[in-house]
């Protein structure tokens, strides 16, 4: 402890050793002798001796009530504001760091009495720093971290946080008061953010995190008023403390926006609390809204609505931001605490808004907090809290049962005692830490209670409340004792500088399969290949526990036969290729020469390398399957199988990431699912888990509640004033692979309109993907005809989306976009098969063109402009060696004739793609408000690169890609691969909402039930059957009660579905016509000056050099 001493004076710290009271109080007059000696020693070390043998005297003789029936804290505070006296003042302070030192760790309830009992002395420490007495200061500084130290977070909370409170409250005392108060705030908010401690360090900062998070509804206008105080120290360290606070919210959503929000608390001007409110408007919140999330929030919204003079749109931002948290408040306790403050704000927007959408969003936001502020909304999950008088009267119960309170000291103390202990229980049973609840009660009644009965009153209360527990939450389900555990570990995982789980648990039983829910982004994938690495802490090591990681991993090895990649892993060879080709037939690879053990890898679709990689697994006898995303690209007849091959397989445990939720509901026998960086495991299948945990509806459900995707406008397409005017025809197309025995697809046809919805089924290798790269160019059809419209723009997404950016993984989204569109064109488009020059297309260009005009032939050098002419287009064609003024327009039908098909296509998807990006601008903000568009956080966008991004991310950045350039054509090969049921429903409502033509091949059949009213059924590469069918409107989460479903309800087109047919059975199959502007007749006037010009030309060039080409007339001139 600080005290002055002489040059000379070693100082000596009392070492004494205290035990528990003797049973021999001291007496009156000798506490009284302690005092004096200590006020009037002649130096700071014998009065910290003084101190030192007075708490010792204390301890050993009175306990806590010592500290109230000698007067001691009385006499302390007493000295502590003798303003004449220096030395009483810093041997006050000397008292009370002893005091504070020892006292808390022999007799805990001391903190209730130093800190609540008739004010306290905590607050003398507080105004002591402020003491001209630089030793004062350092002993009171001293005496307040020795406090601090000694407190649990259950301590913090009620009695250090109200002791607090009291003192900034009363605004008498001196501004280093005042600082160091906030900052002893901001030392508890810092205390409880998530770290890498130990798992009980981990847990008490839970605790404090969650407990504290409950006094923001005080605390924050507390430190908002030191934002403002005139003191400059005490405005920068409020304004640190309040920062500091933020981050007990825990909230995603809110979590971007806070220093707008502090922002606005620092500087309440008008402007800046429009801003936060537009910005929070902005906001898709997702995540359960708590208490402390609205006490931050509920001043500045309270502000905004009382404001007489806030504009109307800002009114109806704040209104709309009021209904969607309060949608996301689960507990009624907590609305009713902080609704009320902002419900007549509301009604009153309601009752005196100049504008009718204002006040109708009003009254919609009224009524969602009346519902919310009702008994009924506990039906959502949520349960009732226990509150400090509930626990006393359990505690008085249990004393009075083992002979209630004696010992020394008053009532006051006792009541003082029961009061706290029943608080700080509290705490611990509404974060269902029960084994905290003994240390809050057993060490608090000593002096108060006999050793054995104290231990009893504490064992007894924490039986009565686990009791509690098992009824609120049911009890745990009895263990089966054939289950054998084969992992049980104890980890936390992080990537890069994020935290994904914090001293979470993860046991799995033999022959279990646990399904694994969570968020895009929450770290399902990680930590399955953490465990696949051998990089997760306490997970047993692959020779006691073989796992092996079934990923999605299509292109290595591509040209390797199957038997022999499957052959070439050390780990599978040893068993015999007889063995090896057993198993491989087993999964259905059929065996010989012409089986599909022969074929190469790189032929197989995605289905049947997913089926590979599960027989690899099989191979290996893995004991636990780690199965990412097994259910992509497998039909409906390989899910079923792959359904009964884990169910079959009991010996095998399984650890299966999906979002598909028919598959969990089949297969699994648990859930585990992240919540607040934990995972929590919950017996049964999926359903089970959304009867126990109903805000996981979502996994049955399209919705965008969630995550909102908004896909741009397609834009015009010159000569389509029909959304059913064809804009592209496939005719009779065939493929088939280099090698590969028969085609691929035979003879299909296909007409789309801008308001087509066509989903394409079939089973795996049935030629679905072929038909999709025959559609959007990737490949080159060997017969048949594909027609588009000139300045059509088509967004694609690969069945294997991840290779869209698995050549810039080092970039982020934001800078790959920039790559992609960096020269105006998207660059992907040129890595098409149908614009890459072949050997042949050059040799095309080499030869020279005759258009009978007498210039001669000439070599095309390249198309460097398109005008309209008649029902198609011509092109100016720059020759080699010329210079431009011999440009020479060619029509469209004259270019293909002479066969050069791609640089007419190449220079077309130019015009379209310059056209679709005339109004976007490529910077850094339209790119970020794209992202957002997308469901994609712009912070990830910005900052992360896609090599650290999850699957359902890296998706998410593939179809920002494809929508830039706003495509009239979205053409989607397995899209909801990787996607979590949130993106899934945001991508469902966006698809749905689209104004373009959208093509897609899924296995989801409750994807393509709810978009896609026309089914075309392709098996063996044929077009089998195609189907018209009503699109299941109930399937989305905003669709109204009485939405058609079901075959007998026709698929008529609407604004909202964009649904109409779209000609798939069209028996026009003529050339595609697109109509031009129609040409207006000349007035005489006019032919007249063209006869003039014509003339005028003519004349030109008979004096021109002999062998300039005579110029053609054309219609327009």
């Amino acid at each position: 402890m600080p005290h002055i001493v002489s040059s000379s004076e070693t100082p000596a710290m009392p070492t004494v050793v205290a035990k528990g009271p003797s049973g021999v109080p001291p007496t009156s007059e000798e506490i009284s002798s302690s005092l004096d000696t200590i006020f009037t020693s002649d130096s700071s070390q014998k009065s910290l001796d003084g101190s030192y043998a007075l708490t010792n005297l204390l301890i050993q003789g009175a306990g806590c009530a010592g500290l109230l029936n000698y007067d001691v804290l009385a006499a302390v505070r007493k000295a502590a504001s003798d303003k004449k006296n220096g030395a009483k003042r810093e041997s006050a302070m000397l008292i009370i760091g002893a005091l504070f030192e020892r006292f808390p760790r022999e007799f805990p309830l001391s903190e209730a009495v130093f800190l609540l009992h008739d004010g306290g002395i905590f607050d003398i420490a507080l105004d002591a720093l402020s003491d001209k007495g630089a030793v004062v200061r350092d002993a009171a500084q001293y005496a307040i971290d020795a406090l601090f130290g000694c407190l649990s977070p259950e301590a913090m909370v009620n009695s250090l946080i109200p002791a607090l409170e009291r003192y900034l409250s009363k605004g008498s005392g001196k501004w280093q008061g005042f600082v160091g108060a906030y900052l002893l705030i901001e030392k508890m908010a810092v205390k409880a953010q998530l770290g890498k401690g130990t798992k009980d360090e981990e847990r008490q900062k839970d605790l404090l995190r969650e407990s504290m998070g409950k006094t923001l509804k005080e605390l924050i206008p507390i430190v908002e008023s030191g934002m403002h105080d005139l003191k400059g120290e005490v405005t920068k360290q409020s304004c640190k403390t309040m920062t500091a606070l933020t981050t007990l919210l825990s909230n995603d959503d809110v979590a971007p926006r806070i220093p707008l929000l502090i922002k606005t608390m620092e500087n309440p001007s008008a402007q800046i609390l429009q801003k936060a409110i537009h910005a929070l408007s902005q906001t898709t919140f997702v995540a359960i809204v708590t208490s402390p999330v609205l006490a931050m929030l509920t001043p500045l919204l309270a502000r905004s609505l009382n404001t007489p003079a806030t504009p109307q749109e800002t009114l109806r931002q704040t209104v709309v931001v009021v209904e969607n948290l309060t949608k996301l408040v689960h507990d009624p306790t907590e609305a009713r605490t902080f609704l009320p403050k902002l419900q007549p704000g509301v009604k009153s927007v309601k009752e005196t808004a100049s504008l009718p959408e204002v006040r109708e969003l009003a009254a919609r936001a009224l009524d969602v907090i009346e519902t919310a502020m009702g008994d009924s909304h506990l039906a959502s999950g949520s349960v009732s809290k226990t509150t400090p008088e509930e626990v006393l009267d359990v505690l008085n119960a249990k004393i009075q049962e083992h002979g209630g309170l004696g010992g020394s000291g008053d009532s006051k103390l006792q009541d003082l005692a029961k009061n706290y202990i029943a608080s700080m229980v509290r705490e611990d049973i509404n974060s269902r830490m029960h084994d905290r609840v003994p240390d809050r009660i057993d060490p608090y009644l000593r002096g108060l209670l006999a050793d054995g009965n104290r231990e009893a009153v504490a064992t007894a209360v924490q039986s009565h409340y686990i009791a509690e527990d098992e009824i609120k939450f049911g009890k745990p389900a009895p263990e089966d004792p054939n289950d054998v555990e084969i992992v049980n570990a104890d980890f936390s995982l992080a990537y890069g500088g994020m935290l994904l789980l914090s001293h979470t648990n993860l046991r799995l039983l033999k022959g279990h399969r646990y399904g694994l829910c969570g968020r895009n982004g929450a770290g399902k994938s990680t930590l399955m290949r953490s465990i696949a690495n051998e990089k997760l802490e306490g997970f047993p090591p692959q020779d006691e526990v073989r796992t092996c990681f079934v990923e999605h991993n299509q292109g290595e090895d591509a040209n390797l036969t199957i038997l022999e990649y499957v052959a070439k892993d050390p780990k599978i060879v040893s068993q015999g290729m007889d063995h090896i080709c057993e198993v491989l037939l087993e999964f259905g690879f059929t065996d010989g020469p012409e089986g599909r053990q022969s074929q190469p890898v790189g032929s197989l679709s995605g289905g049947w390398k997913m089926k590979l990689a599960l027989a690899r697994a099989m191979l290996q006898k893995a004991d636990v399957l780690l199965l990412d995303e097994p259910t992509n690209h497998l039909d409906v007849a390989n899910v079923k199988w792959l359904q009964e091959y884990l169910r079959s397989h009991t010996e095998i445990t399984s650890l299966i990431v999906s979002h598909d939720s028919g598959f969990l509901d089949e297969v699994c026998t648990d859930i585990y699912h992240y919540e607040g960086k934990k995972l929590v495991c919950y017996k049964g299948n999926l359903a089970e888990f959304v009867r126990q945990k109903p805000e996981g509806k979502s996994y049955y459900t399209l919705s965008a509640s969630n995550v909102q995707f908004k896909f741009p406008p397609p834009g015009i397409l010159s000569g389509i004033k029909s959304m059913t005017r064809a804009i592209m025809r496939l005719t009779n197309v065939s493929y088939t692979y280099p090698g590969a025995p028969r085609p691929s697809l035979h003879d299909a046809s296909l007409s789309l309109t801008l308001s087509s919805r066509v989903a394409i089924i079939g089973g795996n290798g049935a030629g679905k993907s072929t038909f999709i790269k025959i559609l959007t160019g990737e490949t080159i059809p060997q017969g048949g005809k594909v027609e588009k419209h000139p300045n059509l723009r088509i967004g694609y997404i690969k069945q294997h989306a991840l290779e869209h950016v698995e050549m810039h993984l080092e970039k982020t989204p934001s800078q790959y976009l920039q790559w992609r569109y960096a020269n105006g064109d998207d660059r992907e488009v040129f890595m098409k098969q149908t614009r890459i020059l072949t050997e042949e297309d050059k040799a095309q260009l080499e030869k020279p063109v005759d258009l009978g005009d007498g210039r001669g032939g000439r070599r095309i050098e390249t198309l460097i402009g398109r005008q309209k002419w008649k029902k198609s287009f011509q092109y100016e064609v720059k020759w080699i060696g010329l210079l431009p003024k011999y440009n020479t327009m060619i029509s469209r039908e004259t270019l293909l004739e002479l066969g050069f098909f791609k640089l007419v296509q190449e220079f077309d998807d130019h015009e379209a793609s310059r056209e679709g990006l005339g109004f976007r601008v490529l910077d850094p903000k339209t790119i970020t408000k794209h992202f957002e568009d997308i469901g994609m956080d712009p912070e990830i966008a910005n900052h992360n690169e896609i090599s650290g991004l999850s699957g359902g991310q890296k998706v998410k950045v593939v179809l920002a890609g494809a929508m830039w350039n706003n495509p009239h054509l979205l053409v989607l090969d397995e899209p909801t691969n990787f996607l979590d049921r949130d993106s899934l429903g945001g991508l469902a409502v966006a698809i749905r909402d689209f104004k373009g033509g959208v093509v897609m091949i899924s296995h989801n059949e409750e994807f393509v039930g709810a978009l896609c009213p026309e089914q075309m059924h392709i098996a063996d590469g044929r077009v089998v059957s195609r189907t018209n069918n009503a699109v299941s409107l109930d399937r989305f989460e905003d669709s109204a009660a009485n939405s058609p479903s079901g075959p007998g309800t026709p698929a008529t087109g609407s604004a909202v579905t964009s649904a109409a047919p779209s000609a798939v059975n069209s028996g026009d199959e003529g050339d595609l016509k697109f109509r031009a502007k129609k040409k207006k007749k000349m007035t005489r006037a006019q032919q007249k000056e063209r006869e003039t010009r014509r003339r005028l030309r003519y004349i030109e060039w008979l004096n021109s050099p002999k062998g300039t080409p005579k110029p053609a007339d054309s219609d327009d001139e």
